[in-house]
């Protein structure tokens, strides 16, 4: 296994995905389990429109799980006491200005599984997270996004 396929998580978003893939294994089989057998005991499967929604949300349920535990088994935890702290690097909080705009943006690069725009986490695999991964402070980048060139210049790094 080469490191492409390591999955890099931080301590709390590794212990919440054990924590869900207990809880789909231990409460979630069962409740899905229910509901196939409620819908059966309706009766003729063939035109059972429930008893075809409770195995297709079987379906991706499982589906789910087998995600879990791959992102689990390929899991490493980042310890960044040894990141450099002077260059952009996976879990670094970086605050950039848009040369463009003026506007300040503060994001935190994470993994492809960690990313959550809404919460300031980009992933370091989308155009943004690649250009800025590496950059120092005051250095000036050139991402080229779907929507264009965009340039930043790089505020801070914690």
């Amino acid at each position: 296994m080469n490191g492409q396929n390591f999955v890099y998580l931080t301590r709390e978003r590794l212990i919440e995905l054990e924590k869900e893939l207990q809880d789909m294994k231990n409460n979630g089989r069962k409740e899905i389990a229910r509901k196939i057998a409620e819908a059966r005991a309706h009766g003729d499967l063939s035109e059972n429109a429930e008893y075809d929604a409770a195995k297709e949300e079987q379906g991706l349920f499982e589906l789910r799980i087998a995600k879990l535990e791959d992102i689990l088994s390929r899991a490493r935890v980042i310890d960044t006491s040894k990141m450099p702290n002077d260059e952009v690097h996976i879990l670094s909080v970086v605050k950039i200005k848009n040369l463009k705009t003026n506007k300040i943006f503060e994001y935190t690069l994470v993994s492809p599984e960690e990313a959550d725009f809404q919460a300031g986490k980009i992933s370091i695999t989308s155009p943004v997270g690649q250009g800025l991964m590496g950059a120092k402070i005051g250095q000036k980048v050139t991402i080229k996004a779907p929507a264009g060139n965009l340039e930043f210049e790089i505020l801070e790094i914690k």
